[in-house]
């Protein structure tokens, strides 16, 4: 059964409307943090204030918004968020090995044998 656009009446057109909204409603957003101090280096890369007599060091880019002017001395609050830039899974060595829980192994000459409990 087809459905047109043009055959969809009005209520059922919002209807549509309200649940495509409330799908992409429920995506979590990216949690982000914040770290406030006294600034002690700005670069075209990178800001680096301190917190707690510790030096805190954020990336940067173009599309960083600064609002006032951001300079050593200067106190500043930096929004930003953590991301992954590389990610490199281990396999569980158990697993490999055929020893995890309910697995089956094999001997020598390829019999199966009961697997440990």
């Amino acid at each position: 059964m087809k459905i047109s656009i043009r055959s969809l009446s009005v209520p059922g057109m919002m209807l549509c409307s309200m649940l495509l909204t409330s799908t992409l409603a429920v995506a979590a957003p990216i949690k982000t943090y914040q770290v406030t101090g006294p600034v002690l280096e700005v670069t075209d890369t990178t800001i680096t204030v301190e917190k707690d007599k510790e030096k805190w060091q954020i990336a940067r880019d173009k599309e960083t918004k600064v609002t006032g002017e951001l300079k050593p001395g200067s106190k500043a609050t930096i929004q930003y968020r953590m991301t992954a830039t590389t990610v490199e899974a281990k396999a569980d060595t158990k697993a490999d090995k055929g020893e995890a829980k309910g697995e089956a192994k094999t001997d020598a000459k390829g019999k199966d044998k009961p697997a440990k409990k």
